[in-house]
């Protein structure tokens, strides 16, 4: 069956964080609450903390995201009553746009789909307005779709936010792709469901991927795959 719609996660996928969410940039919201970290443990830190959001599809939940963050603080070395209030700081400020940058192929890629008749959506696990981040990268009038965790109760991988953004979009699941950075989130979500997925791994480590699952490292390989 041809393909109608695509649903792209955004964090990692369409945009990416700015130094407020990197090492240096902990180190500077630790130490506004009285934490002290290493910032040169941030990355082995991120990884260790991941498992925190593997919810297999929960509710929404702040604290969700602020006990990750908790986990990244104290394995850069932060300890003591501050590292909650960092964190709830940094886990806040996840929702600016301008702590964030577009990767610069989105804006082409997006528009030649839409240039193709294709109905293009976002799905995604946050808190941000994705309307505010549509006119925050002057990406308006480009989404048919866009739905997030925050509004619609309940996270990625959960079925029910795929199923909304398949009936927003009037289209059948064999005729969606979700393209996103998560294999248990994006990838795993809509493969349930009877979606496509296609992986995007900007790194090109794609560990997880299921075999059948393309595997991208710039959105300008994704338009051929459809």
């Amino acid at each position: 069956m041809s393909t109608r719609a695509v649903f792209f996660d955004v964090d990692f996928t369409l945009i990416h964080p700015g130094p407020a969410f990197q090492g240096s940039g902990y180190a500077e919201a630790c130490a506004r609450h009285g934490v002290s970290v290493d910032a040169g443990r941030f990355d082995e830190a991120v990884a260790a903390a991941s498992v925190a959001l593997h919810t297999d599809g929960a509710e929404y939940d702040a604290a969700i995201f602020v006990d990750y963050t908790c986990r990244i603080i104290e394995g850069m070395g932060g300890r003591g009553d501050g590292v909650v209030r960092a964190a709830t700081e940094l886990y806040d400020a996840w929702s600016a746009c301008h702590h964030f940058t577009l990767y610069e192929e989105v804006p082409e890629v997006l528009r030649g789909l839409r240039a193709d008749g294709l109905r293009i959506g976002l799905i995604s696990n946050t808190q941000r307005s994705l309307a505010v981040f549509e006119r925050h990268f002057e990406l308006d009038g480009l989404f048919d779709v866009a739905i997030s965790s925050f509004d619609h109760g309940f996270m990625k991988p959960h079925p029910s936010i795929f199923e909304e953004g398949l009936r927003r979009a009037g289209v059948g699941a064999a005729e969606a792709v979700m393209v996103g950075d998560s294999v248990p989130h994006d990838i795993v979500g809509a493969l349930r469901l009877g979606m496509r997925g296609v992986l995007v791994a900007r790194s090109g480590l794609s560990t997880g991927a299921p075999p059948d699952v393309p595997v991208i490292r710039s959105l300008r390989e994704l338009r051929p795959l459809l």
